[in-house]
């Protein structure tokens, strides 16, 4: 076994995707293959609750949890270290032909949910889709509590449709929570509708436009500050955004003008980082537009949530771009997505599938398999109804088949997900695209269907109920 390196930056190996599991779900499969238990079995990702300040969620992070299901494998390295903890040499067997074999549905990635409405349906052996939960929920919870986050700023942005949704710039990963978070949230931000990242390797992997101008250090190691936007004009003229309120905002974009026509650079931005944005942006563009530079952006940034966006937005602030960092990286109202794995149906008897349940004060599931249908008129969600997945109900059904028979069947681009995330925007009912949480509004309706609701009554009544092969 490796001896443990204290400076080890963390990052998983193919190889040690198998691992990424709380000790338990082996725990658990070593216990049901000692004692046969491995029929097939139904599980399903969903939110009980949806977390604070939050109406809806906007779901996320499928495709990277798909990515590492398919390499899951048990290694020689991986098994010596189960080994070691003591698992039987049978299960470890058992192990090292694991491949994932099953069926998989989702709400694709973009789309916006409810609480109470499956997220992922797994169906597979028992063990092989026990041993999911801990790497499912580890990717769709985070990812869709950061996707949420950046659509709710592309709505205070004034977002909807895939030109608009644009303006929003993932400026988050020095506050990210770790190397791979600052990678999620590239995504997941890019999902609901950001126009680009600062954070290059991101860009690279997920094939985003990286942004950015300088820092404040770069002016600061100039003498003077119009030197230093000269030099960058000249240095950098495919990037020539200046960043312009180090010492004095109004004076930098001055200052900016001047070392364009200095330089006969075409000026494309200048960025104001801190100050009353409000009066800033409007000066801004005033010298700009006197300057007879009407197209170059003015770009905010600095602390910026979806409030405060909002309030500049509705007060005719002339930003054209918006740099969000902490609040976008963090979630920071809401930093926390409690998405549950839960055991739907097994099969402990070949043929018959049996209902399985929970009755737990406060954490209570439905019974059976389920799919969600959405139902809209005008182009506006109206009501989803989650049925027993054998069901036909009005609207359209939102679950769809991701992987059979371990093998991936659905992959689709970021901008098809892009495209989704901004009709989903458009499709929200008024009362849903407010951005206070707190603000009364009727709940969106979400109604489980009377055959599901009748499963549940005679589930609960103590019922041994059996459901369709």
């Amino acid at each position: 076994m490796a001896t443990p390196d204290a400076d080890d930056p963390g990052l998983l190996t193919p190889a040690e995707t198998s691992l990424l599991t709380d000790q338990y779900e082996l725990a658990m499969a070593a216990s049901y293959f000692r004692r046969g238990m491995n029929e097939p079995a139904v599980f399903e990702l969903s939110v009980r609750h949806l977390p604070p300040n939050r109406r809806w969620l906007m779901t996320a992070g499928l495709g990277p949890a798909l990515a590492m299901i398919e390499q899951m494998r048990f290694g020689p390295g991986e098994l010596d270290y189960l080994r070691s903890l003591r698992f039987g040499e049978p299960f470890l067997e058992f192990l090292a032909g694991h491949r994932f074999s099953g069926d998989v549905y989702a709400i694709p990635e973009g789309t916006v949910v409810f609480q109470g409405e499956p997220l992922v349906r797994v169906t597979g052996t028992l063990i092989e889709a026990q041993l999911l939960e801990t790497l499912l929920l580890n990717q769709v919870n985070f990812q869709t509590a950061i996707a949420t986050k950046a659509a709710r700023i592309v709505l205070a942005i004034g977002g909807g449709t895939p030109d608009r949704n644009r303006r929003l710039l993932d400026f988050s990963a020095r506050r990210d929570h770790g190397v791979d978070a600052a990678m999620k949230v590239a995504r997941a931000a890019a999902i609901a509708g950001a126009g680009g990242t600062s954070n290059v390797a991101a860009a690279r992997r997920y094939g985003l436009q990286p942004v950015g101008t300088m820092a404040h250090s770069y002016v600061m190691s100039f003498e003077r500050e119009e030197d230093a936007f000269v030099a960058f004009l000249e240095d950098s003229p495919e990037n020539a955004v200046l960043l312009v309120d180090t010492y004095d905002a109004i004076t930098g974009v001055r200052r900016a003008i001047a070392a364009a026509r200095t330089t006969g650079v075409r000026l494309k931005g200048v960025r104001i980082d801190s100050g009353d944005l409000l009066s800033l942006s409007r000066a801004a563009r005033r010298l700009l537009d006197e300057a007879g530079m009407p197209e170059v952006a003015i770009i905010a940034s600095g602390d910026l949530e979806e409030g405060r966006i909002a309030a500049l937005v509705r007060a005719d602030a002339p930003i054209d771009l918006w740099g969000v960092g902490t609040d976008l990286g963090t979630s920071r109202d809401s930093p926390a997505v409690g998405g549950v794995y839960k055991l739907v149906a097994d099969m402990p008897v070949p043929g018959r599938w049996r209902s399985t349940f929970k009755t737990s004060p406060a954490k209570a599931t439905m019974p059976g398999p389920k799919q969600v249908f959405r139902r809209s008129a005008g182009g506006v969600i109206t009501g989803d109804v989650v049925a027993l997945a054998d069901e036909s109900q009005d609207g359209r059904p939102l679950l769809v088949p991701v992987v059979r028979a371990g093998r991936r069947v659905e992959s689709e681009s970021l901008e098809q997900m892009r495209e989704r995330a901004a009709a989903e925007l458009d499709s929200l009912p008024a009362p849903l695209r407010s951005l206070d949480a707190k603000e009364p509004a009727e709940p969106y309706p979400v109604i489980a269907s009377e055959r599901l609701r009748e499963l549940n009554e005679r589930a609960l009544a103590g019922e041994d109920i059996e459901m369709p092969a």
